[in-house]
């Protein structure tokens, strides 16, 4: 039974090649795409290593977790090959190689070759490696093999819930991925056993009276955020089971770019898992979709708020840092862009939390103790977070902390909460972000309002107005025009390279980041320029004004010193440090009591509006 496919870079999807195989350092010349890159042609002589992220095998999660039996690896060449089978594992914190089995493979023709790992106690992964021992010699691919007692195999049918809000570029090119790879192919294993479900919180979707074909529904939603979305999916999954029983529901952002395998690597993991391990649920990694090989999170733990990314920023084209992928760690929730849990998790009874944004899959996720399992190979590509910066988040960010540490962390005292709440005003106080202050504080009262705020707010109306309190963004070109500044590129080139030490960096902290001295003096419409995300205080140290700029949308806004903001802001902390000090135990406890009314179907159905078929 196949359970992986070997992969090589595929345009449009990732064309990173250390995740796919290694050249060989002084004959990586030797070796060309063949085929329309379908192929690799290698001249005599010339290596390649394919100990990668999508090529090599979890050996021990498939041996742990399933029930598969030897494993094989199947060639398809033509030519001549020498091919090594190979373990690769960490000991003692280094790279351990063990060569299991080296063979010479030859064919006039393109043929399958079929090569037994003799499984034995194998550790961390197995691959292995191809070097060309003749002319014309072409790897075209090929596939990992499992024995599988058919009858033991598991049924899975996954249900894909998209939620998505005018990214209607996003939402056809994955649609089109997986109608030819999967719903429209009748040669997938999945054929059959996925379809997809997209919510459309802006009704810019065409519907069809909601069935685009058998295997893809999109239905129209009202603007209620990524948790209203992906509840309603939930929902409709569950009206569905007449025509698609799903055995699992996969969650998964719009703005992803995913390849097919992830997919099929997921569906015989379900298909093949033990009985001890009936309940698990499937993450998948998120790596950077401007720097395809770096991951930014496999897995991750609440922590109470202080949010504990695993593996977060390792190059995945190293093999180290492949092994060390392989290495489980303590994970409580997996995020969204691509979390695959069995439906039974999910009832009427037990859907999402309203929070709009931000907090939603964290919170369903403790709620539901799902256990994780994640592998090489299962991911998605995202836009980093640096490049999705948005002011209003900091209401949603401080409200929904209290709301998932109340359900969550019964021991979350008021003296942890005030001190986040303090960091984060200070931080925005450097940054001349008045308006986030005041979104903060809001977020925070909001939150001491109780379950009766959440049952009784229209999530679409306060967001507008959330949004409007914030800073808007706005194309430089408009806040050219409107203001007395000019973009300059080299200035915002150098905010990243920015840094003080020693004495200088003491006076910046004695100095309250420059706020006791003069701004620096200016002339004509030169301002400073930083990154809205990715922004530090040094690059506000003794500026009057400053350009925040988002590189990915071109747009911008303004910030500028303001001592009216600066006292009106510690004001508020202390009256909001006031309220919380009789508010908060019992805004927790209350909270944490009534939170079942609004994870009902009954109160989605009010909060939604009425739920068209």
């Amino acid at each position: 039974m196949k359970i992986q496919n070997l992969l090589l870079p595929e345009p449009g999807i990732c064309a990173e090649e250390e995740l796919y195989f290694h050249r060989e350092k002084d004959g990586g010349r030797g070796v060309s795409y063949a085929h329309g890159g379908r192929a690799l042609r290698f001249e005599p002589g010339a290596r390649c290593y394919f100990d990668t992220y999508f090529n090599s095998l979890s050996v021990e999660k498939w041996k742990k977790y399933t029930s598969v039996g030897s494993i094989s690896l199947h060639l398809v060449i033509s030519g001549s090959f020498e091919v090594v089978l190979v373990n690769k594992r960490f000991s003692v914190g280094s790279v351990s190689k063990t060569v299991i089995d080296r063979q010479i493979l030859e064919s006039a023709g393109k043929k399958e070759f079929v090569l037994p790992y003799n499984l034995h106690e194998y550790k961390g992964m197995l691959t292995y490696e191809l070097r060309a021992c003749g002319l014309d010699s072409v790897y075209y691919g090929g596939y990992y093999d499992a024995e599988a007692d058919e009858q033991s195999l598991r049924p899975v049918d996954i249900a894909i819930n998209i939620c998505t809000y005018r990214r209607e570029a996003y939402v056809r090119r994955n649609l089109d991925i997986l109608q030819k790879s999967i719903i429209d192919n009748e040669d997938s294993a999945m054929h059959g056993h996925l379809k997809v479900y997209i919510s459309d919180n802006g009704n810019t979707l065409p519907q069809e009276n909601g069935e685009c074909s058998g295997y893809v529904k999109i239905t129209g939603n009202k603007n209620v955020g990524g948790a209203g979305g992906f509840t309603r999916g939930l929902i409709e999954i569950m009206n569905d089971r007449d025509s698609f029983n799903a055995t699992h529901v996969l969650m998964m952002d719009d703005d992803v770019v995913i390849a097919p395998e992830a997919l099929y690597r997921t569906y015989m993991l379900l298909r093949c898992r033990r009985e001890e391990y009936a309940d698990m649920s499937v993450g998948g990694a998120m790596l950077r979709m401007d720097r395809q090989n770096i991951q930014v999170e496999a897995g991750a733990s609440w922590n109470a708020g202080r949010l504990v990314s695993n593996k977060a920023g390792i190059d995945l084209g190293l093999v180290e840092n492949c092994l060390l992928n392989e290495i489980e760690e303590y994970t409580e929730y997996n995020a969204w862009w691509y979390c695959c849990m069995p439906m039974d998790a999910v009832s009427r009874s037990n859907l999402p939390l309203p929070l709009f944004i931000r907090g939603d899959d964290l919170e369903y996720g403790l709620r539901n103790k799902l256990r994780f399992v994640l592998m090489n190979g299962i991911c998605v590509w995202h836009e980093p977070f640096e490049n999705k910066y948005s002011s209003y988040l900091q209401y949603y960010i401080i409200r929904n902390l209290l709301y998932d540490n109340a359900l969550h962390f019964s021991d979350y005292r008021l003296s942890s909460f005030l001190r986040r709440l303090y960091a984060a005003t200070a931080r925005e106080i450097i940054y001349y972000r008045y308006k986030n202050i005041d979104l903060l504080f809001r977020g925070v009262n909001d939150f001491y309002k109780g379950i009766g705020f959440l049952r009784s707010t229209d999530g679409e109306a306060l967001h507008r107005e959330i949004m409007q309190s914030g800073y808007l963004a706005l194309p430089v070109e408009q806040i050219e025009q409107s203001e007395n500044a000019a973009f300059s590129l080299p200035r915002y080139m150098n905010s990243f390279r920015q840094a003080d030490r020693g004495l200088a960096k003491v006076f910046r902290y004695l100095t309250i980041n420059g706020y006791l001295l003069p701004a620096k003096r200016t002339a004509g419409k030169e301002i400073q320029a930083v990154s809205m995300g990715l922004c530090r205080p040094i690059n506000f140290y003794r500026q009057k004004r400053v350009l925040n700029y988002d590189e990915e949308s071109k747009k911008a806004f303004i910030t500028e010193k303001s001592w009216k903001g600066v006292f009106k802001a510690l004001g508020g902390l202390i009256r909001i440090t006031c309220v919380s000090i009789f508010s908060f135990s019992r805004a927790m406890k209350t909270f944490k009591d009534d939170s079942a009314d609004v994870m009902s179907e009954e109160f989605w159905k009010q909060y939604l509006g009425s739920l068209k078929k």
